[in-house]
C-alpha cells in the first residue's frame, strides 16, 4: 500500500444471489427444489480506486449501481468474492445510525456501547462524553431510554457518537438529512471541520450538491464498474448530462470539442453591439448574447422551455464584459423562448464556481423570493449582482430554468467565464460588507 493513500481497491468483485422462489422452511427446500432456482448477480465487476489520506471522495450512481455495496466493503461489513481492499487509519461509518443500540439503555450508556465498537477505550469515551451529548442535543434526555426517543433524538445521538470519534477515515451513507433544518446545518459545519482537520472522508449520496460541496474527487459508478472518475464538478456534469440524455463520457467528450471548435468560430466572427445615444445597449429577446468564455460548455434538460441567448453585463454600462472588479455591478441577462405551451411557471436558477471547482454561490429566483415566473412564449429574465463581491480569480456560471423538485427545463453548464480583479490587497473568497469602529 502506498504511504500516501488511506485506501486502496483492487480489482473488486462482488456477486450476490438472487433467488426467484427460495423456501423458508427444509419441508419447502426439500419437497419443492424447484422453488431454490437462483441468477447469481454481480453486483461489483473489478472496480479499483484510491484514496489518498485527507481527501474527500464521493460515490455517484444510479440505484442499484454499486454504491452502497462498496461502502460496505470498506467498512468490511461484507467482503468481496475476488480482489483486495487495504485500508490505513481508524474508521468511523454512518450507514445504519444506531447500530448496536439498546432501547432499554439511555442514551448516555448506549453513548459508551456504540463508541466502543468503533473501537474506543472508556477513558477516550469519558473525553469525549460532553462533546457528544452537546452536540447531540438532547440535555435533559441523555439518561433517557432510547425507546422513548422520538425517530430524530435517535438519529441525532447515533450521528454525534459516529462524528466525534476523531476517526482517521469517515464513511457517509446516505444518511445528511438528520433532524431538522438547524440541526443539518450543524453535521454540514462538523463534516467541514473534519475534512478540514485531514479526516479522509468517502461519502454515497445521490444529492450531487453533496458532493460538489464536501469532496474534492468524485467516482461514478455504472452498472458495476467504474464510468469515470475525477473531480467532483467535472464527474458530476458528466453524470447529470447523462442522466438527462443518455450521454457517456466518451460523447461528453466529444461534445466538449466540437462546442470548443464552435465557440472559436463564432468569436471569430462576432460583431460589436451598437450602444444608442446614452452609451448604453438596448437588448430585446431577439438579440444575440454570445458573450461565451473559453470554458466547457454543456447543456442538460428536457427542452421544453430554453435558454435561446444570455450575456453578462456591467451593471453601470450595460455592455457586455468578462472582466469586472470587486466592487462593479454585474448584471446577467437571459432571454428564453417556450417550446411546450403546457409549462405555466417555472424558477431560474444559477451557480457560480470557481476555477479550482469550488461552489462559491447559488441561488434561485425562489429562494431569493422574486415573483413567480409566469412564462410566456418569449420573455427576459435578469439577475444584478450589486456588487458581486467575489474576491480575485477567475469563475464560471451556470445557468438554469427549472421547476422546484421538478425538471429541469434547460441548463447551461459553464455559460460563461468571468475574471474579478481585486481594487485593495485583503484575499479570500468574497467580500462581506464590514465597518470598523476603532
Amino acid at each position: 500500500m502506498q504511504q500516501e493513500n488511506a485506501i486502496e481497491v483492487k480489482n473488486i468483485t462482488k456477486k450476490f444471489k438472487v433467488y426467484y422462489d427460495k423456501g423458508s422452511q427444509l419441508k419447502e427446500r426439500l419437497l419443492f427444489r424447484s422453488r431454490n432456482r437462483y441468477e447469481e448477480r454481480k453486483v461489483l465487476n473489478d472496480i479499483s480506486f484510491a484514496v489518498k489520506k485527507g481527501e474527500a471522495v464521493g460515490l455517484i450512481g444510479q440505484n442499484g449501481c454499486g454504491k452502497s455495496t462498496t461502502l460496505k466493503l470498506l467498512t468490511r461489513i461484507m467482503y468481496p468474492d475476488e480482489g483486495k481492499i487495504e485500508i490505513s487509519g481508524r474508521v468511523s461509518s454512518l450507514i445504519e445510525l444506531g447500530a448496536g443500540f439498546h432501547p432499554d439503555m439511555s442514551g448516555r450508556e448506549n453513548i459508551y456501547t456504540n463508541a466502543a465498537i468503533f473501537g474506543l477505550g472508556k477513558k477516550e469515551i469519558d473525553g469525549k462524553l460532553d462533546r457528544i451529548i452537546r452536540f447531540s442535543e438532547l440535555g435533559e434526555y441523555i439518561d433517557n431510554p432510547v425507546r422513548t426517543y422520538s425517530s430524530g433524538m435517535y438519529m441525532r445521538l447515533a450521528f454525534s457518537v459516529a462524528i466525534n470519534v476523531d476517526a482517521d477515515i469517515l464513511m457517509i451513507d446516505e444518511i445528511l438529512a438528520v433532524g431538522d433544518a438547524k440541526f443539518q446545518a450543524k453535521c454540514f459545519n462538523r463534516l467541514r471541520e473534519i475534512k478540514a482537520a485531514g479526516t479522509t472522508i468517502v461519502l454515497v449520496s445521490h444529492s450531487t450538491a453533496q458532493i460538489e460541496q464536501i469532496c474534492d474527487k468524485a467516482i461514478w459508478i455504472k452498472e458495476g464498474r467504474i464510468e469515470e472518475e475525477g473531480t467532483s464538478r467535472r464527474v458530476v456534469q458528466d453524470y447529470m448530462s447523462w442522466i438527462m440524455g443518455g450521454e457517456s463520457p466518451e460523447d461528453l467528450s466529444a461534445d466538449r470539442s466540437e462546442e470548443k471548435d464552435r465557440k472559436s468560430e463564432e468569436t471569430q466572427g462576432e460583431e460589436s453591439v451598437s450602444n444608442d445615444a446614452d452609451g448604453k445597449s438596448e437588448y430585446s429577446a431577439d438579440d444575440i448574447f454570445r458573450l461565451r468564455g473559453v470554458g466547457d460548455i454543456k447543456e442538460i434538460g428536457n427542452r421544453e422551455i430554453v435558454i435561446k441567448d444570455y450575456a453578462v453585463l456591467d451593471g453601470h454600462t450595460l455592455k457586455p464584459k468578462t472582466n469586472f472588479s470587486i466592487d462593479t455591478p454585474l448584471l446577467i441577462k437571459i432571454c428564453y423562448h417556450r417550446n411546450e405551451p403546457k409549462v405555466k411557471e417555472m424558477m431560474c436558477s444559477i451557480g457560480i464556481y470557481r476555477s479550482d471547482g469550488i461552489l462559491c454561490y447559488t441561488t434561485n429566483s425562489l429562494i431569493d423570493n422574486a415573483r413567480t415566473i409566469l412564462v410566456k412564449d418569449d420573455g427576459i429574465i435578469e439577475l444584478l449582482f450589486e456588487p458581486i463581491q467575489l474576491m480575485q480569480g477567475q469563475y464560471s456560471i451556470d445557468l438554469s430554468l427549472n421547476v422546484d423538485y421538478g425538471p429541469t427545463f434547460h441548463g447551461i453548464l459553464n455559460a460563461v467565464n468571468i475574471t474579478i480583479y481585486n481594487t485593495r490587497t485583503d484575499y479570500g473568497i468574497f467580500r462581506p460588507c464590514v465597518k470598523w469602529k476603532i
